[in-house]
């Protein structure tokens, strides 16, 4: 079960202290200092001026808090600019929102399971799914997409915060590498593909890479839409 199928605390105890609000802002707070690894009951009862067996009261375990957590942090996505109506755009600018709060907390890609959706979550996958409705995808195709599209934020989000944490940058020395090492004898395909690239010496941006693959994926997807579409009733 949840920790949303769950009530907010016990009916028994004590008069409540504290509410799953607090409880899960001050774990957001103490993840973005020091990372998941700082964020334990009990540390979070220190936090808090209580004692850990307190909090066992909101939430049962560390994995109901880490839901909370990723749910809290969800709802930091800006779901209310209106729709166009273009999918491609407006998928594509919902993903960027999504991967400027997975940069703001960096802690969302080391979650060790993929965090329960609650009802931020709900609210960004009826958005996401909303701006899929004039398509001719079917539900499932639609759930698959969105997936895919939280997919390339986590991995251009990863990749963002990588570099910025580098002493040096790694993406230079393996494009200088591989521009001396491709021959148009063994690698003719690799080296043909650098001949045409930005070269070795250019810093790829990688906010731009993401919004160009983000957009060639969602068309791509929209112009080949589920050949069976009778598979999956609407």
């Amino acid at each position: 079960m949840s920790v949303w199928n769950r009530p907010e605390r016990g009916a028994r105890g004590p008069a409540p202290e504290r509410s799953r609000a607090q409880i899960t802002a001050a774990a957001v707070e103490m993840a973005d200092e020091g990372g998941l690894a700082a964020v334990s009951m009990r540390q979070v009862a220190r936090r808090l001026g209580t004692g850990p067996a307190s909090l066992y009261r909101y939430v049962s375990a560390r994995g109901d808090l880490l839901d909370l957590m990723a749910d809290a942090v969800a709802g930091e996505i800006d779901l209310g600019d209106p729709l166009s109506g273009d999918p491609v755009e407006d998928l594509a600018a919902l993903a960027g929102r999504a991967k400027q709060v997975h940069l703001r907390h960096p802690w969302l890609l080391d979650l060790p399971t993929e965090p329960t959706v609650g009802p931020r979550g709900m609210d960004y996958l009826e958005r996401a799914l909303r701006a899929l409705e004039p398509t001719s995808l079917s539900h499932s195709a639609r759930l698959e997409t969105v997936g895919l599209l939280n997919g390339l934020v986590t991995l251009f989000a990863r990749t963002e915060l990588q570099r910025r944490n580098a002493p040096a940058d790694p993406a230079h020395a393996r494009m200088s590498y591989l521009a001396t090492a491709a021959t148009e004898e063994r690698h003719p395909l690799v080296a043909a593909a650098l001949a045409g690239g930005p070269g070795a010496g250019a810093a790829p941006d990688t906010h731009t890479l993401f919004e160009r693959m983000v957009r060639r994926v969602l068309t791509g997807l929209m112009e080949n839409p589920d050949p069976s579409p009778a598979a999956d009733p609407r």
